[in-house]
């Protein structure tokens, strides 16, 4: 069994340093690798570049370590004669600064992902390979984590022994200032709502905040009947300090939002899918994996051609859940599925590129940020996925007159083998197969169009037959400003054709929009509009008295050393996306969000 220690200390430098004990069968040959290809990331993104200081021993003899040039996360040493166990040391140089990566420590909190604090041997499937982790944290800090406690003193904790594929897919969250709320009080496995903050005031909760998380809990339980979990911890940070993340595991999720969170709530709509989204995961990609995003260990590459499924869906099921739970009212939801709608109604580059490869987009690009988005696409599998995924829920309730829904592909498909949390894999077929057993179709003809389809325009049938059209107004929804807000951003995507930051710099730019056609682009800065400095709502002012006859929206651009002054051609006032009833449709949207009793 291997034993990991880790002194997780050093905050003001957030330096983590790591012991880490590997046994061995005798004299020869041993590689160890660095976990790169991880679940949930759908890309290598191991942060090898921050491990520093390594170096190896046995009895007290130093060996030498050499580096594999192809699998760069492979260290091969020779083991010496009499040598039962390998000592490893080195250090997890976190980020000191959002330039180098996401933040994981301030001097308040810390998010531990044991994947880059601990190496393993090769040649074991990872589930094999038991380790027992420690960690020593700073004096007074609390903790939360799905891993179990195995004891612990003067901060530093020991948890029981674990498969390596479970200690990578069991993080910790830690901090000065904690709350632990049961969000299933008497229920069949523990359910915890962990929240740190930047400030203890931030942890504040008011009793229907609770009842609403506690309610998600429940139309989980309602929509997949099983559970994947012997315990399940939401990992929360609330922060504008530490880096936020969304990302799923088995037993836990790491949700970092705006420290805000909770304290203003009413303002924050646009933050209140990620809890349901990655509780959601537990079930769909945790449990029930894609075949070819399942692996033996983490630095075989993965192939992500079923994000579509994996992704897509759970961002479907986020969103009703998180209406039927309450945590969004029906009209936020209605509201969140307009922006989807109208994103990807105004993605141009749907003309050149099939939905289904944009699966390959985090091998592609490593999620870096874009020039040119709309046209260039980025992991579309997530919205536009949520967009097919209504459009398959709507067409099995109009087929089955309203007998059968996607919620019964979810609870067949999904909710199987309650209690059991290893992994399920499948594939396209399979999919099909289950969808035919709730409704028949031509399934296989309904996905393969709408992921290999050029468009123009995004798949929104699902709107229609669920009895909405998406249309535009010259006010945002509250959901929309909400999203501003959250991004800190002013969205002029369906006018200007831009949006912008705090300071006027251009975020995006939408490919042969009016700002396009004006030759701006991704990273100018707006200093002036009609002659006087730049402030969001002078912009939106200009914009609309420019409508139909008026004066045309005249900018000075700052890009680089160069300053230059340019007219934008756009008559058509602001333009931001709703949804329309249909007059006489039935409302099957309004169905799919209604909670389940």
């Amino acid at each position: 069994m291997l034993r990991l220690s880790v002194d997780a200390t050093d905050v003001d430098r957030r330096i983590f340093s790591v012991r880490e004990t590997i046994p061995v069968a005798g004299p020869g040959p041993v590689t160890l690798l660095f976990p790169r290809w991880l679940p949930g990331k759908h890309w290598t993104a191991g942060e090898l570049y921050n491990l520093g200081g390594l170096t190896f021993t046995a009895g007290g003899q130093r060996l030498e370590w050499t580096r594999d040039p192809v699998e760069v996360g492979a260290f091969h040493i020779e083991a010496p004669a009499g040598a039962t166990e390998i000592q490893a040391e080195f250090q997890y140089l976190s980020p000191t600064a959002p330039d180098q990566g996401r933040i994981v420590v301030t001097p308040e909190m810390m998010s531990v992902q044991w994947n880059n604090m601990a190496l393993y041997p090769a040649g074991h499937f990872t589930r094999q390979i038991r380790i027992q982790p420690s960690i020593r944290l700073p004096a007074g800090w609390s903790y939360a984590t799905a891993l179990e406690t195995a004891g612990g003193a003067d901060d530093a904790v020991t948890f029981k022994p674990v498969g390596f594929d479970t200690l990578v897919d069991s993080p910790m969250i830690a901090g000065r200032w904690m709350k632990k709320l049961d969000l299933d009080p008497g229920g069949r496995s523990r359910v915890t709502l962990n929240v740190m903050a930047d400030s203890p005031d931030l942890l504040e909760i008011s009793p229907q905040q609770l009842a609403l998380h506690r309610a998600l809990v429940a139309q989980a339980d309602r929509l997949y009947g099983a559970r994947h979990y012997d315990h399940y911890d939401f990992l929360v940070s609330l922060s504008d300090r530490l880096g936020g993340i969304g990302l799923e595991h088995q037993r836990s999720s790491e949700d970092g939002t705006m420290p805000r969170y909770f304290a203003d709530w009413d303002r924050l709509p646009a933050t209140r899918d990620l809890l349901p989204h990655e509780y959601t995961h537990s079930w769909n990609g945790k449990y029930r994996r894609p075949a070819d995003l399942w692996t033996p260990n983490f630095n075989t590459p993965m192939r992500d051609s079923l994000l579509w499924v994996y992704e897509g869906q759970t961002q479907y099921w986020g969103f009703v859940l998180a209406a039927r739970s309450g945590l969004l009212t029906k009209q936020e939801a209605l509201d969140a599925i307009a922006s989807t709608a109208a994103t990807y109604d105004n993605r141009v580059g749907r003309a050149w590129r099939q939905m289904v490869d944009t699966t390959n987009d985090p091998i592609i690009a490593n999620r870096r940020p874009l020039p040119w988005t709309s046209w260039q696409r980025s992991e579309d599998y997530y919205s536009e996925g949520q967009l097919i995924w209504l459009d398959a829920d709507t067409l099995i309730r109009e087929q089955s007159g309203g007998k059968a829904s996607l919620d019964d592909f979810a609870r067949t498909f999904f909710g199987v083998n309650d209690g059991d949390w290893s992994q399920l894999t499948y594939q396209f077929d399979d999919v099909v197969k289950a969808l035919n057993a709730v409704q028949p179709y031509d399934w296989a003809g309904f996905l393969t169009k709408r992921l290999d389809s050029h468009g123009p325009g995004a798949p929104l049938d699902g709107l229609a037959r669920g009895g909405y059209r998406l249309v535009y107004a010259d006010t945002p929804t509250s959901y929309f400003k909400s999203a501003e807000l959250r991004r800190k951003s002013t969205d002029l995507t369906y006018s200007l054709g831009l949006v912008l930051n705090k300071d006027g710099d251009l975020t995006a730019v939408q490919w042969e929009g009016p700002a396009f056609k004006a030759g701006l682009t991704v990273g100018q800065r707006v200093i002036a509009v009609n002659g006087l400095a730049y402030d969001p709502d002078r912009l939106k002012d200009a914009v609309t008295a420019a409508k139909g006859d008026g004066p045309p929206v005249e900018l000075i651009i700052k890009a680089g050393d160069r300053y230059r002054t340019l007219q934008l051609p756009w008559k058509g006032g602001l333009r931001y996306p709703r949804l329309e009833r249909i007059a006489g449709a039935p409302d099957r949207l309004g169905d799919i969000l209604t909670p389940r009793r």
